[in-house]
């Protein structure tokens, strides 16, 4: 006798466009009709929309459960395996994003509040990319230095934000004036320019050691996100990022190079 196309939706909990959709796909063709031509799904059908709705539930695009159903076995659980492992993957990508997002709660907490003219008149052209932000998290979310900058960071006020950002501006000044006038990159100038920044880190950040410092500007050069935290696409120029890593890589070998590297505050 058969089910009818809206009995069978009503068991597995789709609708009948959905049923029609995988008959149309030839994913699932009703086994038989009704005198009148309304389509009557058998056993077999049913046994079939279960193992449909299994693979859907895991993920499965269409194309690739009929491929799996009318193959062989042994092709079924490599389809499981690998999904297995995707399904793993993104597990362990949403338990990261869960820290991410605790993390990203506990700073609005303690941070400052400032309206978006606040921000604007602090911060000006500086941008803070959410995404970089979150995939820095993921990347030194175990690093003491990190957690250590990102706490002292929540911890300033509007007051010391305005001076950190002043102070960034003088520096970023010196940058763009020792690249404009072609100083070289190991030159003094622009060694000095390095330390000025590895200063500023520790100052307002977290202690800032040569091996930190290098990493950081590898970071600035890779990575236009990072690089803009410190001088703002307006200002930029081809090369400058690339030009303040040679300089840090450089500051970093010099002899009796000036030490900022003790957690000083002097505001």
């Amino acid at each position: 006798m058969g089910y009818s196309v809206g009995q069978v939706a009503a068991f597995a909990g789709v609708t009948v466009r959905t049923l029609h959709h995988y008959d149309r796909a030839g994913l699932l063709s009703p086994g038989d009709r009704s005198p009148a031509g309304y389509r009557r799904y058998g056993d077999a059908d049913l046994v079939r929309l279960q193992q449909i709705l299994f693979y859907r539930e895991l993920g499965f695009p269409l194309d690739e459960i009929a491929g799996i159903l009318d193959g062989p076995q042994a092709d079924a659980v490599e389809h499981l395996r690998s999904r297995q492992r995707q399904l793993h993957e993104e597990i362990a990508r949403l338990r990261r994003l869960a820290e991410v997002a605790e993390r990203a709660i506990e700073v609005q907490r303690t941070g400052v509040s400032m309206t978006p003219e606040e921000r604007s008149d602090v911060f000006g052209e500086i941008t803070f990319d959410l995404s970089y932000a979150t995939e820095a998290q993921l990347r030194w979310q175990h690093s003491p230095t990190h957690g250590e900058a990102m706490a002292r960071a929540s911890g300033h006020s509007k007051e010391d934000w305005r001076r950190l950002m002043a102070e960034a501006a003088a520096w970023r000044g010196e940058l763009l004036a020792a690249f404009d006038t072609a100083e070289p990159a190991d030159g003094e100038r622009a060694m000095d320019v390095a330390e000025a920044h590895r200063a500023h880190l520790t100052r307002w950040f977290t202690p800032c050691p040569p091996d930190v410092h290098r990493r950081i500007a590898d970071d600035f050069a890779a990575d236009p996100r990072a690089f803009a935290l410190v001088v703002p696409a307006s200002e930029q120029r081809p090369g400058l990022a690339g030009y303040l890593r040679e300089a840090v890589h450089a500051n970093a070998e010099r002899p009796a190079r000036p030490r900022n590297d003790t957690k000083k505050d002097d505001r």
